[in-house]
């Protein structure tokens, strides 16, 4: 593994735990992120971020497609922007901002690699 690519790895495996999570062991999950009304919204947002970690795996292992990383960036984007509306409308707990922080970073590590990638011109869409 490239350190280049540590930054994508951290983010699969976090995207996997997310996904996870709550079907492990879903005491543990409201405990930190707070309680919830609809379990089956927490299930399901969890299962929709669970393609990201295959995604991820398509840019490191097969093809560096700028479509994909495009893809990848809007996926952390839109969780970013979740955490911060509903945090700064105390929807949702202050641990959802150390989401938003991972997602800022995850975000400008795949623009980074955008950039560097398509200097070489080794780019796919």
């Amino acid at each position: 593994m490239k350190k280049k690519y540590l930054v994508a790895y951290v983010q699969m495996f976090y995207f996997l735990l997310t996904a996870i999570w709550p079907f492990i062991h879903l005491d543990s999950f409201l405990k930190i992120t707070g309680p919830k009304t609809d379990i089956w919204l927490v299930k399901t947002v969890s299962l929709l971020i669970l393609p990201y970690v295959f995604l991820i795996l398509y840019v490191l292992k097969i093809r560096r497609s700028a479509l994909v990383i495009l893809v990848i960036i809007l996926c952390s984007a839109g969780l970013a922007g979740i955490d911060l509306y509903y945090y700064i409308h105390d929807v949702i707990r202050w641990t959802y901002m150390i989401d938003f922080i991972l997602e800022v970073t995850f975000i400008v590590y795949w623009i980074f690699i955008i950039r560097s990638v398509s200097q070489k011109k080794s780019f796919k869409i």
